[in-house]
């Protein structure tokens, strides 16, 4: 017997969707709620309007909650004033919908982090102070939080103090890195926030100046001399910040790691900095999980401050990885959980749930289908293309050729040929797949415009060329002597 304090759902669908719906529901099992699902008369489910769920849905709305497809063009609170009923987008997929009911509350908090980057520009030597400043704002746009202004061993720096004085007019915190402590110097003077690297011998280079120091170890490796060096910051006074250095693997990459968790065993409330571009840049992998798994170490050991770099062209997007990491890292430890679930945007290459279908759903869908345009879907067993009058599978995309017969249609050929590709990469990744939506490839690409999922897209290339195909025949239909029509018109 139901509960009858139990939470009661209804799931709005449409007819294609409703029995695979059903499916879901039911092997969810026992559910500490109570469901339903309403038909609301559309054959899309993502096509429902509001307007036509108040003119359709049965009232009173006997519910607590109502749940609708996550792509369909309703407004919740529109919803709820209307029937008095909390309204809710569900996920956009329903391979997703028992994640999205186990999830507590809404989606993940991640506007929150307790670790600041500092993004270093190794060229600043050669760049103008207009250039640094378009610079730091492409930095700024990807998470960075200070600008380090990186030195040259060797080359005078003759416009340090313009770049400086730029950066801050602009509004940037800005650091200076180089181990010329008369470089420092000059930087601390401009109004430099902080100073990379210092040591107990050169720490003095900040006096009668607002910039925070980053201590390195002298000799490189030796703590005791990085605690001597906090040990006379805190005799001045001053706010400093401690970098044990975190080195290359083959090269001291576990001992540094010790470094960092023994300074913090030393110094419990000292500011650390971890640099990691010694594994980003020196190790030929992809960043992100390196970045995610460095992050981590910082958030154990409440590290609240790192320095990266991207010089190596696979590094290009690593500033926002770091962003990233610190708000997925940071949440996960204030709910005592594992970092998972929280984001998909460093999962670059590989999705932990690539496909929204399964081959049988996907066979029932095709059973459904009528008309003549053709649907692509992605599952396990390989990419499928399908219409009222075929359903093939393939894991590559010439295999299809032959069975589509828009030899004559080179607009819908093209649109066809390049959403075959797209399948194609996504299912020898096992990368989520939409027909009609870019592959999802987190922070590892720099996000383009903002696109509203929730309306029905402009025409493309393929549409337009169809209508006007269309206004063509029409004119010629219209014409004396009009030649018969050629080609296919099935465009989706």
């Amino acid at each position: 017997m139901a509960d009858a304090s139990a939470e009661h759902i209804v799931f709005l669908t449409g007819h294609l969707a409703e029995a695979r719906l059903r499916d879901v529901l039911q092997g969810l099992g026992q559910t500490p709620f109570t469901w339903e699902v309403a038909n609301v008369g559309v054959k899309v489910a993502a096509l429902m309007t509001g307007a036509i769920v108040q003119r359709r849905l049965k009232t009173p709305v006997q519910a607590d909650r109502v749940i609708f497809p996550g792509r369909a063009g309703i407004d919740p609170d529109e919803m709820q004033a209307h029937f008095g009923v909390r309204f809710v987008r569900g996920p956009e997929e329903l391979a997703d919908l028992p994640r999205f009911l186990g999830r507590k509350g809404g989606p993940p908090d991640l506007s929150k982090h307790d670790l600041r980057i500092f993004a270093e520009i190794v060229t600043a030597i050669d760049l103008s102070p207009d250039a640094i400043v378009e610079r730091a704002r492409w930095l700024a746009a990807d998470g960075a939080d200070i600008i380090d202004v990186g030195c040259k061993p060797g080359r005078h720096f003759v416009h340090l103090e313009d770049q400086i004085r730029a950066l801050k007019q602009a509004g940037f915190k800005v650091s200076v890195d180089s181990g010329d402590p008369e470089e420092l110097r000059r930087g601390a003077l401009a109004g430099a926030d902080f100073l990379l690297s210092l040591n107990e011998d050169t720490l003095d280079v900040v006096d009668g100046t607002a910039a925070v120091p980053v201590l390195l170890s002298k000799p490189h490796g030796d703590l005791d001399s990085l605690v001597r060096a906090a040990r006379k910051a805190d005799a001045k006074g001053i706010d400093y910040m401690l970098d044990p250095v975190l080195d290359p693997i083959n090269f001291g990459f576990t001992d540094s790691l010790m470094r960092y968790v023994r300074i913090r065993e030393m110094l419990p409330k000292a500011e650390i900095m971890m640099g990691t571009g010694n594994l980003t840049e020196l190790t030929d992998a992809d960043t992100s999980g390196i970045t995610a798994t460095l992050v981590g170490i910082c958030t154990e050991l409440r590290i609240r401050n790192v320095l990266i770099v991207h010089v190596s062209p696979h590094t290009r997007r690593t500033v926002a990885e770091h962003d990233v990491a610190r708000r997925m890292m940071f949440a996960a430890r204030a709910h005592a959980e594992l970092p998972r679930n929280y984001t998909s945007a460093l999962l670059h290459v590989h999705d932990r749930w690539p496909y929204a279908q399964s081959s049988e759903d996907i066979a029932g869908l095709a059973s459904e289908i009528r008309d003549s345009n053709f649907r692509i879907a992605v599952a396990e067993d390989g990419i499928h293309v399908f219409n009222g009058a075929l359903h093939q599978v393939s894991d590559t995309a010439f295999p299809f050729f032959p069975h589509l017969r828009v030899e004559q249609d080179g607009a819908h050929g093209f649109y066809l040929g390049a959403e075959l590709m797209k399948a194609e990469i996504a299912y020898a990744l096992g990368k989520r797949y939409t027909q009609d939506e870019p592959l999802d490839w987190g922070c590892a690409v720099r996000p383009g415009a903002a696109t509203d999922r929730t309306r029905l897209a402009d025409a493309g290339h393929t549409l337009k060329s169809k209508q006007e195909r269309e206004e063509r025949k029409r004119a010629s239909d219209t014409a004396p002597d009009a030649s018969p029509p050629t080609g296919q018109d099935d465009i989706p």
